[in-house]
């Protein structure tokens, strides 16, 4: 990317996108963010986020959507609360301020409004300001990426997939970052099982751009729920030169081939990866995304059978700040993994503790207001596994396996909680439960045919319950 390129107040407003300030280098460095967002990188001869992020605010410390684009991104990293976060709150606070002390487009308010509501953990309210957006300016990026961010928050998987259908036909190929749509357009048609086209879309995105990660992404999910194992396994291996450039999701991307290994049964190989690469990652940067791949990959690993406790007590110590944060339901059932796995019972303790105080008065808060109904309830279930009372997890968690979609993130990741359905059935002393678990498992090879894991999980069943 060169600073070149970059689009100026002119260049905003010749795409109907006008932003609101004097100052040309203020738009640019917006644009700079914007486009690194978009690819999942620091681009360090922008100065990556960090830099750009300090240099709008010195270009013109008053412009909005300086400030929409830089709180906002801090917003969806979901690794603070508003709540406990003053400093944060006051970045939201602030913004809201500056665009009432000023004369600005109706676009850009529409984006403080949704950043706004996005900060009380209102999710879909702040989706429909995005959408209100891009009714009117198709082609506003920001508004789009925000949105499938937020949908993904709520695992709302057919609207992720609609809000870029919607504004497809308004992009033009010569646009900025056209190429990237594909990438974001294959993600929602994956998530809305339309397999076949996911793949090609997301092809379509890597023959113009091959080191769109998010595209690379999208066609690992796509072996990965179709348990073409070996496919997922090469392809990522023969692009990594490719993908990992993209320092934001290269971790996760290493998570989605550690899969593949753990899928079949090579648990050193995946091992390996979420020592050098997931964990390595995870610790250097403090990423949400990078921190929940890696409880959700020592937890199947631990499924599994392979002995993880060392790594328990590492990952520990960066969970743990984050236990009274409930910023996504998502993020704290990935946190109680550690807190069971490390055996710190006071943390999984007031992990739970606080989550059902918030399910009291959850106010306008989404995440808040479905932890009574499927926060707490996952949450007890996973403590019932711990403490080897298989019929209780699987008395909670049973009733809600077609809830649990709204816990948001992907089919991918909530996966893992059809595992561990599975697995306290078939440890379970109940008859019945047993029974559920076999057929879990026809229905889990019925989807996934020829996947090695549903293989030995059968086997397993069987060897059980003879």
């Amino acid at each position: 990317m060169h600073a070149a390129s970059l689009r100026d107040c002119e260049a905003w407003r010749a795409e109907g996108l006008k932003l609101s300030t004097n100052s040309n280098e203020a738009c640019k460095m917006y644009d700079a963010i914007l486009t690194q967002y978009v690819k999942w990188r620091n681009d360090e001869t922008l100065g990556g986020f960090e830099g750009c992020i300090s240099a709008i605010q010195a270009a013109d410390p008053n412009f909005v959507m300086g400030h929409v684009i830089s709180t906002g991104l801090e917003l969806v990293a979901t690794t603070s609360s508003t709540r406990l976060n003053e400093r944060l709150a006051s970045a939201v606070r602030r913004t809201v301020e500056l665009a009432d002390s000023q004369d600005i487009t109706p676009r850009e308010r529409l984006h403080v409004k949704a950043m706004e509501l996005f900060s009380h953990g209102n999710f879909p309210k702040a989706c429909d300001a995005w959408e209100d957006i891009l009714l009117d300016h198709p082609t506003d990026l920001l508004a789009l990426k925000f949105a499938h961010d937020a949908y993904f928050y709520m695992g709302a998987q057919t609207p992720m997939r609609d809000s870029v259908a919607r504004v497809l036909p308004h992009w033009k190929p010569h646009m900025p970052l056209f190429s990237y749509l594909k990438g974001l357009y294959s993600f929602g048609l994956m998530e809305t099982r339309f397999y076949d086209q996911a793949e090609k879309v997301a092809m379509e995105g890597l023959a113009l751009t091959p080191d769109d990660a998010w595209s690379v992404h999208s066609v690992a999910h796509v072996c990965e729920m179709k348990a073409e194992v070996d496919k997922g396994l090469k392809f990522m291996e023969s692009r990594e030169k490719d993908w990992q450039v993209s320092d934001v999701l290269a971790s996760h991307n290493y998570w989605h081939w550690a899969l593949y290994f753990i899928e079949k049964g090579q648990y050193e190989a995946a091992l390996q990866i979420y020592d050098s690469q997931v964990f390595r990652r995870c610790k250097t940067t403090g990423s949400m995304l990078d921190t929940v791949d890696a409880c959700s990959m020592l937890y199947r690993l631990e499924m599994e059978g392979v002995c993880v406790k060392d790594r328990w007590r590492e990952l520990l110590q960066i969970t743990q700040p984050h236990t009274d944060d409930h910023v996504t339901l998502f993020n704290d059932l990935h946190f109680l993994m550690v807190s069971l796995g490390a055996k710190e019972s006071r943390t999984s303790q007031r992990l739970l503790e606080g989550l059902q105080e918030l399910a009291k008065e959850p106010g306008e808060n989404q995440q808040h207001q479905l932890a009574g109904t499927i926060g707490v309830p996952m949450c007890q279930a996973m403590m019932e596994y711990d403490q080897g009372n298989y019929s209780g997890a699987v008395e909670q968690l049973y009733p809600l396996r077609y809830h649990i979609v709204d816990i948001g993130g992907s089919d991918a990741q909530r996966d893992l909680f059809n595992q561990l359905l599975i697995h306290a059935a078939m440890k379970s002393e109940n008859k019945h439960h047993q029974k559920l678990g076999r057929c879990l498992l026809v229905e889990r090879d019925a989807v996934r045919p020829n996947s090695p894991l549903t293989d030995r999980l059968m086997q397993n069943a069987l060897a059980l319950h003879i």
